[in-house]
């Protein structure tokens, strides 16, 4: 099956005062259709800059060089009036905070109407129609009344539920979902993780869904890639990732969160020492080096890719030490 969504060698470098930040450092992957590709990792590791630099949303100083980059077929490095007759009709996002990706000064009716007029060319009633339909998919009660209302009139639940809803309005056949239950308490993300789940059953929609929650990963993954410093780190599928973690990283990364029925109340949790290094000039190795158990010298040097079955890790090390030095 052709990948619906196709990424090889994508970089994304930013202009700063101090120098080049190379955000994202020639990551590859592939989407299937009707398919959930989970890139997570720690804030500061390229996955928002990732889901920007495929919507063609990167702010000026940034530079966005690829090997390939295609959507169904298209290239989305050719032209901009390609890729914004594809932005909001094939491929949507879901962003990060609804109170600050709504506008405040216009009805939730008129932004849900705007895309669906713009792309479909449709009439304000067919549009109005569109709305209520997808808001009652959506699990939003009286429907039609919310579309007079304003975003500060809804809360953070409902407004999330409003930007899917959105993001749907055109039928995408992707949706790019950056860590869209952060700011919800526990039972609000049960719910909109359930949501988009039942909304990829019913219409086929294939996610890339980031986020730095592997709870989450484990609920709604396929596949997963492990992003550290700009660079994906491991992929494979979500089972495989859990059963058998290969990279250090990924291993700090699950040490980190506690396993029911298995971690007693009360235990201390792992965590990863450090933070994220600076991206601002050249990198060369591993990037998680001095964070890392099991480094080595020869990690400053190049690290080779290595594979079995479903999952691709870059380590010097085939298989990980039963303890870290």
């Amino acid at each position: 099956m052709e990948p619906i969504l196709s990424v090889a060698n994508l970089r994304v470098d930013l202009k700063t005062p101090r120098g080049t930040l190379h955000a994202v450092r020639g990551i590859s992957f592939d989407i299937a259709p009707g398919e959930t590709l989970c890139l997570v990792g720690e804030s500061g590791c390229g996955k928002s800059m990732t889901a920007l630099s495929l919507m063609g949303l990167l702010p000026g100083s940034a530079t966005r060089t690829s090997d390939t980059l295609t959507f169904e077929g298209r290239d989305l490095t050719r032209s901009m009036k390609e890729l914004m007759r594809l932005r909001g009709n094939r491929m949507a996002m879901i962003f990060q905070e609804p109170m600050t990706a709504l506008n405040p000064a216009y009805t939730i009716g008129d932004q849900l109407a705007e895309v669906h007029r713009h792309h479909k060319n449709s009439t304000a009633a067919e549009a109005r129609e569109r709305a209520i339909f997808l808001l009652e998919k959506v699990g939003i009660t009286a429907a039609a009344e919310r579309l007079s209302q304003y975003p500060h009139q809804l809360s953070g639940g409902l407004r999330q539920r409003v930007m899917i809803a959105m993001s749907l309005m055109c039928g995408p056949a992707l949706l790019i979902a950056d860590e869209p239950t952060t700011a919800l308490d526990v039972t609000i993300q049960a719910q909109i993780l359930r949501l988009l789940a039942d909304l990829q059953r019913d219409l086929g929609v294939s996610i890339l869904l980031i986020t730095h929650d592997l709870g989450v990963v484990a609920r709604v993954a396929h596949r997963v890639a492990v992003m550290y410093a700009g660079e994906i780190v491991e992929s494979a599928t979500a089972a495989d990732l859990f059963r058998h973690p290969r990279h250090p990283y990924t291993r700090g990364l699950l040490a980190s969160i506690p396993i029911p029925g298995r971690t007693p109340p009360g235990e201390r949790l792992g965590s990863i020492p450090g933070t994220v290094p600076s991206l601002i000039g050249g990198v060369t190795g591993c990037a998680f080096r001095d964070r890392c158990g099991y480094a080595e010298p020869r990690c400053a040097e190049d690290v080779p890719w290595k594979s079995v079955g479903s999952q691709r890790w870059r380590c010097i090390h085939e298989t990980l030490p039963a303890v870290a030095a």
